[in-house]
C-alpha cells in the first residue's frame, strides 16, 4: 500500500468506478491516493502549499481541500501545523482522511459547502486559509464525464463566496493564499475589497516570452501595505517546448521535487 503506481478498487458515489491509483509528490515525501477516472492533482496544489509561510503551531483551513494534496504537501515541508478542510464531495473527503492516515498526518476535515460552513466552523479561525477554487465558471468548459472532475473544474460558487469565506475564518493578520486562473485576476481583486489587505499577485508563467496563465495571491487580513504585482515566475526553461522531458527551472523543480518553498520576491 505504500508503493506509488499501486492500485485498489474503491466505490464512488455508491457505485463501483475502478480503481485509485497511489501518486508521489514532493519527490515521494508525500503519497496521494486518486481517482484514476476523475480530479486528479498537478502541480497546482504543490505551488500553492510551497507559497503559504506557516510555522509550527500554526493553524491552516483549506477550502475545497478535495483529496487533500494541498494540506499534506504543505504539512510535509511544515510539521506540527493543525491542518484542516472543508469539502463538499463525501467521497473526495474520504480520500482526505484516508489521505492524512497514508501519510501520518492529522486532517480536521468537514464534508459542508463552503458557503454553509458547520456550526462549529463558523466559531474558529485560522492563521492561514488556502483556497484552490475550479478555475472556470458553471458552464464556461467542456462538461467531464466525471462528476468529481465537472465540481473541481467548474464550481457553482462564486470567487467572491470563497474569499468572503476566507476572510471570515481568518484570524487578524493571518493570510490567504490562492491559486486561480489569470484572467479571473480582477474577480479577485473585487472580491478582496473590503475584506482584505495587503495583496500581493504573483503570476505563473510557462516559459519566457509567454503570458501567465495562473496567479498566485497572497493578502492579509487587516493588511495595508500597498497592492504589489511581482515579475512573473517562470515555470520551464527555453521559450518552446522541444522534447518530451522534464523542463523545469532548478528553483521549480526544488518546489516540485524536494519540497522547498517558494520564496515570493523580497518587499523593495
Amino acid at each position: 500500500m505504500s508503493r506509488a503506481g499501486k492500485t485498489d478498487s474503491y466505490v464512488l458515489g455508491g457505485r463501483a468506478e475502478g480503481d485509485l491509483s497511489l501518486n508521489d509528490f514532493l519527490g515521494g515525501r508525500v503519497q496521494l491516493w486518486q481517482p484514476r477516472a476523475g480530479y486528479r492533482a498537478g502541480v497546482d496544489p504543490v505551488l500553492l502549499a510551497a507559497a503559504v509561510p506557516a510555522g509550527a503551531g500554526q493553524r491552516v483551513l483549506e477550502l475545497g481541500c478535495g483529496a487533500g494534496q494541498v494540506l499534506l504537501c504543505l504539512g510535509a515541508r511544515v510539521p506540527g501545523l493543525a491542518l484542516a478542510g472543508v469539502e463538499l464531495q463525501s467521497d473526495y473527503a474520504a480520500l482526505a482522511r484516508r489521505n492524512g492516515a497514508q501519510n501520518s498526518q492529522e486532517i480536521e476535515v468537514f464534508e459542508a459547502d463552503i458557503a454553509a460552513l458547520p456550526a462549529d466552523l463558523r466559531q474558529r479561525h485560522f492563521d492561514h486559509v488556502l483556497a484552490n477554487p475550479p478555475y472556470y465558471r458553471a458552464g464556461a468548459h467542456s462538461p467531464a464525464e466525471d462528476a468529481g472532475r465537472q465540481i473541481a473544474l467548474g464550481g457553482d460558487t462564486p470567487l467572491e463566496i470563497w474569499i468572503d469565506t476566507a476572510a471570515r475564518r481568518l484570524a487578524h493578520k493571518g493570510y490567504l493564499h490562492m491559486i486561480q486562473r489569470a484572467d479571473r485576476l480582477p474577480e479577485i481583486l473585487t472580491a478582496c475589497q473590503g475584506r482584505l489587505g495587503s495583496l500581493e499577485v504573483l503570476p505563473l508563467a510557462p516559459r519566457v516570452g509567454r503570458p501567465a496563465e495562473l496567479v498566485l495571491l497572497r493578502a492579509r487580513k487587516g493588511g495595508r501595505a500597498d497592492f504589489r504585482l511581482h515579475a512573473p515566475l517562470i515555470l520551464h526553461e527555453g521559450a518552446r517546448h522541444i522534447a518530451d522531458v522534464e523542463s523545469y527551472r532548478a528553483e521549480v523543480r526544488a518546489v516540485l521535487r524536494d519540497g522547498a518553498a517558494l520564496n515570493w520576491p523580497a518587499q523593495s
